[in-house]
């Protein structure tokens, strides 16, 4: 690795060299609000409790005290999957970064901690577990320059992900007093956070909380529209964003094992995620969805945490979360690159009903009977819904977004006296015996079984809402419950109660306003026939988009990881927006570094140049401006020549083809003083024969670097004659 890495001795302030290492490393011009204070902290070996939405950029303010310092940085994670993901992406960046954990090999892991005592390696991702194992036998005078604690919230019994193996932690803190902790969490209320603190025993902790606005992503809630219609809805979403990925959360693993059979049977590509998978199954899974194998993933809530994938363009959730703070880490998972994303909740008492029953069952009821409450609230809105969500974790948004479905089409209001008093007039005569579903079926005069046992075909209301589908049905009592009509009895079989407000509207039959149903987008059942003429027409710059993907996806499958890893969608939606045309307007292209310029700019600009029909050839010498640009980002010419898969010899017969047409004036990383004062002295005593001469001093082709620098001051300064 480059030896600026790490380098403290690197003039400017602390800020400056952090843009200089964010914009390098990462292809970024600016950190996003809280970053650089973060990084700041940890360099000056503070303790911080930072508090930042999934996609937020947490981890840039725990990889960036390790460009800047000579010591390493310990990422504690949880999660196998993260800390591959993570490491792919820092070593693709030019970072020495790996992972130890029970998925390798003891003589791998063994390895990797050899070379980060050896400072071969930057950051090391490690698991509590493991952590706690090997802390003991590390040398206590061990440089490490902070020791992030990701998913933090698992160290509290009020997280809502406890994991034991945290408990133990504050061990870190006995070790190494002086090194700074960094816990980092997506979702954590101010109970939780304390308790991190005083769990991890973090001396004076600065606390940071981030935005948890993410308004790039689209928010939804529909109320159940009936299995079909869902259905419909969400190959709709897949045809949609054909080429990138999305998820389908379930409730329960049967739920999940349901939709992935229903999708697979449309044509769609889909997989199954759950619990109750082996290990096995369950990389399998993550991996084909990582690399984009498919499209898909049906999964319980056990799927996404940790997961890096910058192209989720989608996030469903076929049935309602239990708590906020798990429904906004799991739409969490979309767009984490800031391009558009979509968020859709199905929402239905049914599943009040089991989420109530894992509360009843949970350790604290009251707490999880409250969380589930508000997010009722939520589902159940007229209200801008990115508002309500900001507000819960006590953020304030002043205005509506203009991106959630409340906001987009503020529901239409008309009189729902009639079907109010025909739902109410149902309940009453069956006295009380129905829950939703079955009322429904009254209403719309369904001769099930169920119903005609019991004589519920022989109301006067059976079949009386038979001009209304069942969703439209489902629409208005949800209504109903929202505006204290009736209420669900959850200790009588969820049967439906009215309530005095109701009976007092049925009684003097007073005018109810509902908001207008508006039925779900109907769309062919049968499976899908993808046929070119059937795809609607992609504008110019999609068309672009589209050539793009295809160049990374060739990349990344000949690299063997995932598309993301080679750039995000938001780095190609720049490149349509910029067209650069050669490596420089390319190299400027925002979240593109230097080592990514020279790695991957030529097929990215041959596709764009051919795209905009220009049929000119790249020019001469662009292998020598490639080293150039990599030399004056700092890199030197061992780090060049692995950057670019080339021999340190062919860089320094780039040097000198740059020096001699007067492009490098600046030679101090290239060669000492020393170095060249040698040369020169057995160039004057053996001008034929310098080079085989040094050729065993020093690195093949410098001698002629040290020739072309004394050109290069003899033309120099006969210009000053």
């Amino acid at each position: 690795m480059h030896s600026e890495i790490g380098s403290d001795s690197q003039p400017g302030t602390l800020a400056q060299r952090a843009t200089a290492m964010l914009n390098r490393f990462y292809g970024y011009s600016t950190f996003r609000p809280l970053q650089l204070d973060i990084i700041t902290t940890a360099m000056e070996g503070r303790d911080s409790v930072v508090l930042m939405p999934t996609g937020g950029g947490k981890s840039i303010c725990y990889q960036m005290p390790a460009l800047l310092s000579d010591g390493v940085v310990i990422v504690v994670s949880p999660l196998i999957a993260l800390m591959k993901d993570q490491v792919v992406a820092l070593t693709s960046n030019g970072i020495p970064a790996a992972a130890v954990n029970s998925m390798q090999t003891d003589e791998e892991n063994r390895d990797i901690l050899a070379q980060l005592f050896s400072g071969r390696i930057r950051v090391l991702y490690i698991s509590p577990e493991r952590l706690l194992m090997e802390i003991d036998r590390w040398s206590r005078d061990m440089n490490i320059a902070l020791v992030a604690i990701d998913e933090a919230h698992c160290i509290s019994q009020w997280g809502h992900d406890f994991r034991p193996g945290y408990t133990q932690l504050r061990r870190i803190k006995e070790i190494y007093p002086h090194v700074p902790v960094m816990a980092l969490t997506a979702t954590a209320d101010r109970l939780t956070r304390e308790d991190i603190a005083r769990q991890l025993a973090l001396v004076d902790p600065r606390l940071f909380i981030g935005s948890f606005d993410r308004p790039n992503i689209s928010l939804k809630v529909m109320t159940n529209p009936g299995k079909t219609q869902r259905l419909n809805y969400i190959g709709a979403i897949i045809d949609r964003y054909r080429n990138d990925s999305g998820i389908v959360y379930c409730i329960s693993r049967k739920g999940a094992e349901d939709m992935d059979r229903q999708l697979r049977m449309r044509g769609y590509r889909s997989t199954v995620y759950h619990a109750g998978l082996s290990v096995t199954e369950r990389n399998r899974a993550q991996d084909r969805f990582i690399n984009g194998d498919v499209q898909v993933v049906c999964a319980t809530v056990a799927f996404g945490m940790g997961i890096d994938k910058s192209n989720i363009r989608w996030v469903v959730h076929n049935n309602m979360p239990r708590n906020i703070e798990s429904y906004y880490q799991e739409i969490g998972r979309a767009g984490r690159d800031g391009a558009a994303a979509e968020a859709v909740m199905f929402y239905s008492y049914g599943d009040i009903m089991t989420l109530r029953s894992f509360v009843d069952e949970s350790g604290q009821q009251a707490l999880n009977s409250e969380k589930l409450a508000r997010m009722k609230d939520y589902a159940e809105a007229s209200l801008c819904r990115r508002r309500i969500l900001l507000s819960y974790f006590n953020e304030t948004m002043d205005h509506d977004c203009g991106n959630c479905d409340v906001c987009l089409n503020p529901p239409e209001r008309i009189d729902g006296t009639v079907p109010v008093l025909k739902a109410l007039s149902a309940i009453v005569r069956v006295n009380g015996g129905a829950g939703i579903t079955m009322l429904i079926d009254i209403l719309r005069g369904m001769s099930r079984q169920e119903i005609t046992q019991r004589g519920y075909d022989r109301i006067k209301t059976f079949g009386a809402g038979r001009d209304m589908s069942f969703g439209e049905w489902n629409s208005y009592i949800s209504q109903m419950i929202q505006l204290g009509l009736i209420d669900i009895a959850y200790d009588d079989y969820n049967h439906l109660r009215i309530t005095p407000y109701g009976r007092q509207i049925l009684n003097e039959r007073r005018e109810v306003l509902l908001a207008k149903y508006e039925p779900l987008e109907s769309r062919r059942s049968t499976r899908r026939q993808h046929k070119e003429d059937e795809k609607p027409a992609l504008s110019p710059a999609e068309m672009l988009l589209e050539s793009l993907k295809a160049v990374r996806e060739k990349i990344a499958r000949k690299e063997q990881v995932p598309p993301y890893i080679v750039f995000t969608d938001k780095a190609l939606l720049e490149m349509v927006r910029i067209e650069p045309l050669d490596m420089e307007s390319f190299a400027g292209v925002e979240g593109v570094g230097e080592r990514k310029t020279v790695k991957y700019w030529r097929p990215f600009v041959t596709a764009i140049r051919k795209f905009k029909g220009i049929t000119d050839k790249f020019g001469p010498g662009l292998s020598v401006d490639e080293t150039l640009l990599l030399l004056n980002a700092g890199y030197d010419v061992d780090a060049i020549a692995e950057a670019k898969g080339i021999k340190s010899s062919t860089v320094y017969s780039h040097l000198v083809e740059l020096i001699n047409a007067d492009k490098l004036t600046d030679f101090s990383t290239i060669i000492t003083r020393e170095q060249y004062l040698r040369v020169m002295e057995v160039v004057k005593a053996h001008p034929d024969t310098y080079y085989e001469i040094l050729s065993t001093e020093m690195p093949v082709g410098l001698p002629r670097v040290a020739v072309a620098i004394s050109d290069f001051l003899m033309r120099r300064k006969a210009d000053h004659r």
